[in-house]
Order: C-alpha cells, then structure tokens, then sequence
C-alpha cells in the first residue's frame, strides 16, 4: 500500500508528514546509512510509526489550530506563529518533516511508544550491577526531536514570552 503523504492540503487519509524521497534525502545528508539499504516498504512503516507517534505525542501541543476538521494529521493549520512570523497554512513546515524523518530512523531500532512497567531499583547479574534514579523517566525522550519542534509547540500555562519594550 502506497504511502499516503500530508502535503498541506489537509488530507483526510494522510498517514505521513514525510514522503519517502523526503526522509532519503534528509536522512542521506545526516549520514544514516542504514536508512538507504532499506526496502520502500520497510521505510513507508517506519514513516507511518513516527507520524503516530508525533500524532500522540504533540497533537495537543500545536500552536494553531486544524486547517479541516476532517484532516487525519495535525497539519497543516492556521494561527501558528514562529518566531513572529505566521506560519502558512498550506504547507507542513519543513522542521515537521525533518522530525518525522528523524522519528523514523528511530522507529526502525526501538519501540517508540513501548508499553511502561515497573522501574528497576537494582539489577545485579553476576558481578554487574545497575541501579536506577528514582527520579529517571521510565520512558525515553526523544530530545533531539523536542527541541526542533519546540517553537511549534505551545508552552505550559506558566510559560509567557517576554518582550522588552
């Protein structure tokens, strides 16, 4: 099944931010070389996985709002400003796709929604012995990803943009 990609029209049966040439291309200029030996297929499930995953993790964190009720993806929308500037209403920003790319590769080696259980406190095998910060989330950050996509993202409520007159 092809892969169905959001290309700012707002699409009722887009399954991707990121077209495969797309992820290639960016991937390609970041070096990751295992993305390239992989089959279309294997990279479409693996665009697929990262959009839901940007769906389910940020989907209440766009600034704006929907362009279409109707639409499948979050992009693109209206009343998103970055850095001043709004954002157009017809595209899906580059830095969304980029992450998706990004998400992608990462889609390939983990689970990027896994299941959560119980915290290890201390695991000794043999001699080796791991204990975990209480404090440590269980589950992973995708850093890397939050920090480009943060000024699309909306702050907390006690998060206000300072302006010196």
């Amino acid at each position: 099944m092809a892969l169905e990609v959001e290309t700012g029209t707002g699409s009722a049966t887009a399954e991707s931010y990121a077209s495969v040439t797309q992820a290639d291309t960016r991937l390609a200029a970041l070096g990751m070389t295992n993305w390239a030996t992989l089959e279309v297929a294997e990279k479409e499930q693996a665009l697929r996985r990262a959009t839901q995953f940007m769906e389910q993790r940020y989907r209440d964190k766009w600034k704006g709002t929907r362009l279409y009720r109707a639409q499948a993806l979050s992009w693109p929308r209206y009343g998103a400003i970055v850095d001043d500037f709004d954002v157009d209403s017809t595209v899906v920003p580059a830095e969304v796709k980029n992450a998706c790319a990004d998400l992608a590769v990462k889609a390939l080696a983990e689970d990027l929604n896994p299941d959560l259980t119980r915290a290890v406190i201390r695991e000794k095998v043999g001699p080796l012995e791991t204990e975990y910060s209480a404090h440590s989330p269980q589950g992973t950050r995708f850093v890397s990803v939050d920090q480009a996509l943060g000024p699309f993202l909306r702050g907390g409520g006690a998060n206000v943009r300072l302006v010196r007159a």
